[in-house]
């Protein structure tokens, strides 16, 4: 079994929970936050449930081969939260859970718990350190980097939701032997951070692609000459819409892709989309994509976007290099790769998957530093 301590994290400490801290907790778990990101938490919440943590539950989790701590003010009084480690796996293996009621968020409360009680659990002899966070909790996933705990993948259905679906969690894992270093993601965020940060040049405005964006990107996608260089050429379901959105954040933070709406400056509506793909860091090469609604061409703002776009990547990160591929055919976008400095460097022959099976060729062009 642990032991039974306080442990120092920074400007905070991790001590056992007291029935004084039944009404802190009440309190927090009532934000919307918890409740949607910690399925396990009733909803809604009562100080029976958090009398029933403080006097049964955390106790039996410490018996079991766990922890479970009260992240607490420097006079251990003031409750910030709740961390704990859940009993040891069969291969001997830790997980690590939290939540921050929302009074102490935006303080780094987290990650110093999170950083304390890993270097704690692996001062007792633990291996290995697995933390789990929603697809949609970018918060959490920030924490996790910040910690030190490096991106391992998506566990598909791994979380039961309060209305009996499954939903994805993001994987992140520390080792007892790795340096435990804030890991920085490859990509940032825009300005203002995810999901409200932006780029501007005052007639256009890139924004991070939310849930909130899916009926407009799906009603982009469904355009048919949208569709007809699309790779490969088909209408998305709109399934694949929602979650191209869900996981755009995600996504972003994990350097895979960078989703975007470009959307009128002055009116903020939907004008299309812009994407950041095909990242490689050792190479300093990534690939920009993007469709623009009919009824928003004709005004450079495609052109605009990109040029925002890569003079951000250029300036934010190591990229040395981007590059597009465009259908021979398609002039209009050629024009957009041109205004923005692009140069066509070589057409590929039969690269790409075309309509009823056939193969068409991919022009392609590149921008660098």
């Amino acid at each position: 079994m642990l032991p039974h301590e306080v442990i120092s994290a920074g400007p905070v400490v991790l001590r056992t929970p007291e029935t004084s801290d039944a009404d802190g907790i009440t309190r927090a778990c009532a934000d919307p936050d918890i409740a949607r990101f910690i399925p396990l938490v009733p909803s809604p919440y009562t100080r029976d449930d958090a009398l029933l943590w403080i006097t049964e539950l955390a106790p039996g989790g410490w018996e079991a081969g766990g922890a479970e701590f009260v992240i607490a003010g420097p006079g251990e009084a003031e409750l910030l939260g709740v961390i704990g480690l859940k009993p040891v796996d069969r291969l001997g293996n830790g997980e690590v859970g939290y939540w921050v009621a929302p009074w102490a968020r935006g303080r780094g409360v987290a990650t110093a718990a999170v950083r304390a009680l890993s270097e704690w659990a692996f001062a007792h002899g633990l291996p290995r350190l697995a933390l789990l966070a929603g697809v949609e909790n970018i918060v959490s996933q920030r924490v996790a980097y910040a910690a030190g705990f490096e991106h391992e993948g998506v566990l598909r259905g791994a979380q039961a939701s309060r209305d009996g679906s499954r939903a994805d969690m993001v994987a992140f894992a520390r080792l007892s032997t790795d340096p435990g270093d804030p890991i920085e993601p490859f990509l940032p965020f825009f300005p203002g951070g995810f999901p409200g940060g932006s780029l501007t040049d005052g007639v256009v405005l890139l924004t991070p692609l939310t849930t909130g964006d899916a009926a407009d990107r799906h009603a982009v996608a469904s355009v048919p000459d949208i569709v007809k260089y699309h790779v490969p050429p088909v209408t998305p379901d709109y399934a694949e819409t929602v979650a191209r959105c869900r996981y755009a954040g995600h996504r972003w933070l994990a350097g895979q892709m960078a989703s975007i709406a470009i959307r009128d400056a002055e009116t903020g509506e939907y004008a299309g989309d812009i994407q950041l793909t095909n990242i490689i860091p050792p190479l300093g090469q990534a690939m920009i994509g993007y469709s623009l609604h009919p009824r928003h061409r004709g005004r450079g703002l495609t052109t605009r976007a990109v040029n925002l776009l890569v003079e951000w990547a250029f300036e934010n990160t190591s990229l040395w290099r981007i590059v597009a591929g465009t259908a021979p055919e398609n002039t209009a976008s050629h024009r957009v790769l041109e205004r923005a400095g692009f140069t066509r460097e070589v057409l590929v022959k039969d690269l790409l998957p075309g309509p009823g099976g056939t193969r068409v060729d991919d022009l392609q062009w590149a921008r660098t530093r």
